[in-house]
């Protein structure tokens, strides 16, 4: 019986790669969940859920996502402060005023993995609310939803 070879830290980030998301008229969860798979690295044959396998997220247009329905009202983001008294809650809408970036890094980190990696994927997500990014050097492919 043979045995299955995982590939080593370093030879996994010699592969990574980068991906470019236009956020422009598109779905939250739509997004949302692309950019989580491609973070985690299920799109890729050498996958394991206890290694970094995935690749470097840049999401641009942050502020002309959609939300669908009736979120924008309906939709409540809670926080603790840890102090008595201290639960916080802003509406989606007010946050997509004021932070639309802080919507779609809220979305994907739900959906990655509650261990301790996920501290190491959200950091290769960057989001943007221009169209411009500052990665042009990593040469960034674009993916199409």
């Amino acid at each position: 019986m043979s045995s299955t070879r995982f590939l080593a830290a370093d030879e996994l980030a010699a592969s990574d790669k980068w991906f470019v998301i236009d956020a422009t008229n598109q779905v939250l969860g739509r997004v949302a969940t692309k950019a989580a798979t491609i973070l985690v690295g299920k799109h890729t044959p050498q996958y394991a859920p206890f290694l970094i396998s995935g690749d470097h997220v840049i999401i641009i247009n942050a502020g002309k996502i959609k939300l669908t329905g009736q979120k924008l009202d309906k939709k409540v983001y809670r926080w603790h402060t840890l102090y008595p008294g201290g639960l916080k809650e802003v509406s989606a809408r007010k946050l997509f005023d004021n932070k639309p970036e802080k919507i779609i890094r809220e979305a994907i980190l739900g959906m990655l993995p509650k261990n301790k990696l996920r501290k190491r994927l959200v950091k290769r997500l960057k989001v943007y609310l221009a169209d411009q990014h500052p990665h042009t050097a990593q040469q960034p492919e674009a993916l199409k939803l």
